[in-house]
């Protein structure tokens, strides 16, 4: 369950954050990450609940955005947004496809404090 060492090290830039600009406590989190990534959004939650706590960031808000597979096809020349990787273009059947988004890592984007 590698979302245990993921949320640490979220935790550790939030913490570090808030102590930097002397912040009391974080409000909420904003990460985001691949569809194909490989993450639990469940267990990242979990794993943030669990570990947040006797933190600055304890009792926070995780807002998660799941980014989604895209696919570009050399032949028609189209981004395709799929649930999850195809090796075929939906739009012309192509097998001419390449992977150009969902394979994205976990981000930080945003965090309040107060």
């Amino acid at each position: 369950m590698h979302e245990l060492s993921l949320i640490q090290s979220v935790l550790d830039i939030t913490v570090e954050h808030a102590e930097k600009h002397q912040c009391e406590r974080v409000l909420s989190l904003k990460l985001s990450f691949g569809r194909l990534a490989n993450i639990e959004p469940g267990s990242l939650r979990f794993a943030f609940e669990v570990q947040s706590r006797g933190t600055k960031a304890e009792g926070a808000t995780l807002e998660l955005a799941m980014l989604p597979v895209i696919i570009h096809c050399f032949s028609c020349g189209k981004n395709s947004e799929l649930n999850e990787y195809a090796s075929t273009c939906p739009c012309c059947n192509s097998t001419e496809v390449t992977l150009s988004g969902g394979m994205e890592e976990l981000k930080f984007l945003e965090m309040e404090a107060e």
